[in-house]
C-alpha cells in the first residue's frame, strides 16, 4: 500500500482515513476538513462555488435550492490539481448534494485523470451504514484489522450510554435542529443518536432526509429538550442560529425554555458528518437528554446553553 494516494471529497471519510492511520496517504482533501487539526496543512481539491460564509441561514437556503433546481453544483473540483495529485483512491460521497460533490462532478473529474483511481461511495443513512463505509474503507486500505476495533469500540461506548438511558424512567420529548432558516428536523443516523440517548423525536425522520417542519408543529410537539445543530457549521454559528428561533411566536411557551434546556452544540464535530465522532454525539445527547445519569468529558467548546 505504499503507492496509496487518498483523495477525500467529503469530511467524514476524511476523519476516516486519519482514524485508521492513513493521513500519510491523504494527499488531497476538501475546504472543510478540519480533523483532526494536522490535516489542514494538506492541499484542498474542493471548494464550494457559493460564498457560504458571508450569507444568512435563510440566503444560504435559497440559494443552494435555486442552484439545484438549475442542475448547477454546489462545489467547484480543482481540475489541475487533483490531475497533479494522480489519485489512487478517491472518497466521496452520493448522499447530499449540500454536503459534497457527488455524481456528476465526480464523473466529470475522473475524465480528466490519466489514469482511473478507485472509488468508495459513502452514503450512510444511520450509524450501521457508518459502519459499513468504515469497513469497506479499512478492506480497501489493508486496514481492516484496525477498522473493526474501531467499530467494536464505538459500539462498546454506545451501548454503555443506551444501557444507562433505558433504566431511567423518563425519555423527554427532544427537539433536534438540523437547520433555523427555515426550520429542518433531524433525519438519516441523527434520530437513532437522540434515541440511544435516552429521548424522544417525533418530529424527526429516522433514516431519511432532513425536511422542512412547520414551526406550529414544534410547538404542538412542545420539546422538554431542544437542541440546534445546523448541519455544517461549528458551536458559534449554532449559538447564532439558536438565536434566530428565540425570536419566534410561542418561543417562551416551550417547555425546554421553561425548563432552560435549549442547547447549541457544535455540528460538525459531532453530528452532521457520519464519521468516528458520532459515538463523542450520542455520549454528548445522553448528557444533555439525561444529565442526572450521563457525564460529558468532551470539554465545554462542545456545547452553548441558550437562555
Amino acid at each position: 500500500m505504499n503507492d496509496l494516494r487518498i483523495v477525500s471529497f467529503l469530511p467524514s471519510a476524511t476523519e476516516m482515513a486519519c482514524a485508521l492511520g492513513l493521513q500519510d496517504h491523504l494527499v488531497g482533501i476538501t475546504h472543510e476538513c478540519d480533523y483532526p487539526p494536522e490535516i489542514r496543512r494538506k492541499p484542498i481539491v474542493v471548494r464550494p462555488s457559493i460564498p457560504l460564509q458571508h450569507m444568512s441561514p435563510s440566503e444560504i437556503d435559497a440559494a443552494v435550492s435555486s442552484r439545484i433546481r438549475s442542475g448547477q453544483s454546489l462545489y467547484a473540483v480543482d481540475e489541475q490539481l487533483l490531475r497533479e495529485l494522480t489519485p489512487t483512491l478517491i472518497l466521496t460521497q452520493d448522499l447530499c448534494q449540500v454536503c459534497a460533490p457527488s455524481g456528476n462532478e465526480i464523473s466529470h473529474a475522473l475524465k480528466l485523470l490519466p489514469s482511473k483511481p478507485q472509488i468508495l461511495w459513502f452514503t450512510p443513512k444511520s450509524l450501521a451504514g457508518i459502519e459499513d463505509n468504515l469497513r469497506e474503507l479499512g478492506q480497501a486500505t489493508g486496514r481492516s484489522e484496525q477498522a473493526e476495533d474501531l467499530i467494536q469500540s464505538g459500539r462498546a461506548r454506545l451501548e454503555r450510554v443506551a444501557a444507562v438511558t433505558r433504566a431511567t424512567s423518563v425519555r423527554p420529548r427532544v427537539f433536534f435542529v438540523e437547520w433555523v432558516e427555515p426550520v429542518y428536523c433531524s433525519g438519516h443516523w441523527v434520530p437513532e443518536m437522540v434515541d440511544l440517548a435516552g429521548g424522544i423525536d417525533a418530529l424527526s425522520r429516522r433514516g431519511a432526509d432532513s425536511v422542512r417542519v412547520t414551526w406550529r408543529e414544534v410547538l404542538n410537539w412542545a420539546p422538554e429538550v431542544l437542541i440546534v445543530s445546523p448541519c455544517g457549521f461549528n458551536l458559534a454559528n449554532a449559538e447564532q442560529q439558536a438565536q434566530k428561533l428565540s425570536t419566534l411566536a410561542g418561543w417562551p411557551d416551550l417547555p425546554a425554555v421553561q425548563q432552560n434546556r435549549v442547547y447549541a452544540v457544535d455540528a460538525n464535530s459531532y453530528f452532521a458528518r457520519p464519521g468516528p465522532r458520532v459515538v463523542d454525539g450520542v455520549e454528548l445527547l445522553g448528557h444533555l437528554i439525561h444529565p442526572e445519569v450521563c457525564a460529558w468529558e468532551g470539554g465545554n467548546d462542545a456545547l452553548q446553553r441558550i437562555g
